[in-house]
């Protein structure tokens, strides 16, 4: 559909006149001279900065985002829960309506403020005056209008409404000080017993809330992008420039005493009498009727988004009447709850109850912005943009206020909206989505932290050595162990990137396979909580797959630092020898190996890890020590002890007895004194009995090996003392140290 073709092809100035008279509604006519007089002129000025704080950076979040997407029925519900997805918007989204329902009923409690200088006649004329004599009767009318006249209504009224409030303000500025009071150099006197700044300021906020009237015409504007921002920004400023002129002519035009008690006081100071009264009764009628337009239509989305926790309660609600599908069920249900809120009858109080549903919602638009900002989705191209601080700050800015106006309230309402979010995510097959918010976030974050330790020297990556894993292997959904390795090293300090191998060449075939593998592997890591990336490769045979993986910079954006290789103690010749030739070749790349034989008894009950360092560990020592305590921090292996055995010439152990105390009581060394043993032996087979001897019932084992004994002896190597049951094999590159 082109612009020109959409709904009533509505220009820029509905959207202005429709936020402008909001805008200048009933809390400006009703509230702002009891907030001069209790908060002096300093202090409503400071309301206004405070409120506009607020309003502003929602004015441009909202202007941004409506320009990103056509708005559909629910104005600001459609933009939250398209943005935040369905679940979340949902909870939103009924925050919302009820912000919108009770604003009917607050707007007719005003509109009968308006007329309280007609109590006498009517108290004479039924024998009693109560507000809701003339709020009620209000009410059914204006239902009834909308069940006969509907939407077309809404807009008509807006100019008409607008030239009245025009008539009644210049008559107002146009008006002297009030008989009696010549106005002082300072214009900040307050009444003695002033209601609290943060009292004060909940009562008056509603009066900047709205800016967000015309973003439901949205769907029959010709030129949204262009209308949004440009009639939203131009009733919010014109409305701050409106506001301060205001509290500065009532500050200057009449004593405090007076301007906190007289609810009319801006029809006393007007040069023509009662034009202020008929500007607040136009006032309030144009804002209710917006209102009862806007908030069925948001309960109408909201039920065909089946949002509301009872199925035959969002078929009810969502169905609509006629061709332009007027909901005229969700307006029964506003009606209901204006009923219900006028029937309380305080109008400060509802003022109050308003402010909190709005500023959450004003909240999340904010937040959406700034979320959209660091996502950088190439789908998101605003016509208008705003700046992330921006809306960062009206975010914080809506929260924090909040909990200043009413900290039980605001817990209150975010713990029922966590409720109603844990509810309608378990109703909703599709309800997984508050993840979701934050994952273009992420992967921006995360794109900008790769670049970043990409660009760190060579020599600090060294320093601060943390496992960095990479793993290839076919036998992923038959042995356990090697991932179950992974897992444990990757848990807090590492990175750990699994292979699935495929043997084979890639053509389409393949592909498809191994995207059926993938989301197998993903399944299996979501089930056992795993911190490991998992994903296939498919080449020709391992080495192929080695070449093309090793190659590859680890999850963390580094460099991956260690190649983990597995066999079982039931493999055949050539499954080792694989092993070994994996190892000669990756050795290349200067990474750590390990290399894991498995057996049975998977690790058994977890609670011993023996180290055995010899005299061909002078690289790997350290090495060895660090992975045991890596290992031991995962729960799995918390009760675990390790155990070191220092086996060395006699003419050794000294001096590396010396060193490791050194280590010890310099807090290097993550290992007890009492569970070092410094064993003196002169031969290979003694050592191999004394392996066997004290480890034969370890959990795991893990003992050092380098290149040379690897080509000289191959398969042999990792074949050696048969006693054992788990057992990791280590070659380090170099030393590491041990902070």
């Amino acid at each position: 559909m082109s612009d020109s073709e959409r709904g009533h092809g509505f220009g820029t100035a509905p959207v202005f006149f429709a936020g402008i008279s909001t805008i200048l509604g009933a809390v400006m006519f009703l509230r702002f001279g009891y907030a001069v007089g209790n908060v002096g002129l300093s202090g409503t000025l400071l309301i206004i900065a405070i409120g506009h704080m607020v309003t502003i950076p929602t004015a441009l979040a909202l202007a941004e985002i409506a320009t990103n997407r056509r708005v559909e029925g629910g104005g600001e519900y459609y933009i939250i829960s398209r943005s935040f997805g369905t679940t979340i918007g949902s909870v939103i989204g009924l925050s919302l309506y009820l912000s919108q329902a009770v604003s009917v009923a607050f707007y007719l409690i005003a509109l009968a403020e308006a007329f309280s200088f007609q109590a006498a006649f009517i108290q004479d004329l039924v024998g009693f005056y109560d507000p809701r004599i003339v709020s009620l009767p209000a009410l059914g009318i204006l239902l009834v209008l909308m069940f006969t006249k509907g939407a077309d209504l809404g807009v008509r009224v807006l100019y008409v409404v607008v030239a009245i409030l025009g008539l009644s303000l210049l008559a107002f500025f146009a008006g002297g000080p009030v008989e009696g009071y010549e106005p002082s150099g300072s214009l900040a006197g307050t009444i003695s017993d002033a209601d609290p700044f943060i009292i004060v300021f909940a009562i008056c906020f509603p009066a900047f809330t709205g800016m967000t009237a015309g973003v439901g015409l949205s769907g029959d504007l010709a030129n949204p992008r262009k209308s949004i921002p440009q009639g939203t920004l131009a009733a919010t400023i014109v409305g701050a420039l409106v506001y301060v002129a205001i509290v500065w002519k009532l500050a200057a035009s009449a004593p405090a005493e007076m301007l906190a008690e007289d609810q009319l006081i801006m029809d006393s100071i007007a040069i023509i009498p009662n034009v202020v009264v008929i500007g607040l009764i136009a006032a309030t009628i144009s804002s209710a009727i917006g209102s009862i337009l806007v908030a069925p239509r948001t309960l109408q989305a909201l039920g065909s988004d089946q949002a509301i926790p009872l199925p035959m309660a969002n078929r009810w609600v969502s169905s609509g009447v006629g061709e332009v599908n007027e909901p005229r069920n969700a307006t029964i249900v506003t009606g209901v709850v204006a009923f219900i809120v006028i029937a309380a009858g305080n109008v400060d109080i509802v003022a109050r109850l308003i402010s909190m549903f709005f500023m959450i919602t004003y909240g999340s638009l904010c937040a959406i912005s700034f979320l959209e900002h660091f996502a950088a989705r190439p789908g998101y191209r605003p016509s208008f943009k705003s700046r992330w601080y921006v809306s960062l700050f009206g975010a914080v800015m809506c929260f924090l206020l909040m909990f200043q106006m009413d900290p039980v309230f605001a817990l209150l309402s975010l713990g029922a909206m966590a409720v109603m979010y844990v509810i309608t995510a378990r109703r909703r097959k599709d309800g997984n989505d508050l993840a979701a918010i934050f994952e273009g976030v992420m992967t921006q974050l995360n794109r900008n932290f790769h670049l970043r330790l990409q660009r760190r020297k060579p020599e600090i990556l060294k320093e601060e050595w943390r496992p960095s894993i990479i793993s290839v292997n076919e036998h992923t959904f038959d042995r356990k162990a090697p991932l179950a390795m992974m897992r444990w090293l990757c848990q807090r300090q590492g990175f750990g990137t699994y292979l699935h191998y495929i043997p084979g060449m890639l053509d389409r075939d393949s592909f498809l396979a191994s995207e059926e593998i993938r989301k197998r592997l993903i399944k299996m890591a979501r089930e056992q909580q795993s911190p490991v990336y998992m994903d296939t490769v498919v080449s020709p045979s391992m080495t192929s797959a080695l070449a093309q993986s090793l190659q590859l910079p680890g999850i963390s954006g580094l460099p991956n630092n260690t190649v983990l290789f597995s066999f079982s103690v039931h493999d055949e010749e050539p499954a080792v020898k694989s092993v070994v030739d994996s190892c000669l070749f990756a050795a290349s790349t200067d990474m750590t190996l390990m290399v894991l034989r498995h057996c049975d008894q998977f690790f058994g009950d977890r609670r011993s890890i023996h180290i055995w360092i010899t005299w061909n560990d002078a690289d790997n020592a350290n090495m060895m020590i660090l992975l045991a305590y890596i290992l031991v921090g995962h729960p799995d292996w918390a009760h675990a002890e390790i155990s070191v055995f220092v086996a060395l010439p006699p003419e050794d152990v000294g001096e590396q007895r010396s060193r490791l105390e050194s280590f010890e009581q310099e807090g290097r060394l993550p290992v007890s004194e009492k569970n070092i043993q410094y064993l003196a032996m002169n031969t290979v087979e003694a050592y191999r009995a004394e392996v066997a001897n004290r480890s034969s019932d370890a959990d795991l084992t893990i003992v050092g090996f380098d290149l040379e004994g690897l080509e000289e002896r191959g398969s042999a190597l990792f074949e050696n003392h048969p006693d054992l049951g788990e057992v990791l094999f280590v070659r380090a590159p170099r030393s590491i140290d041990i902070d």
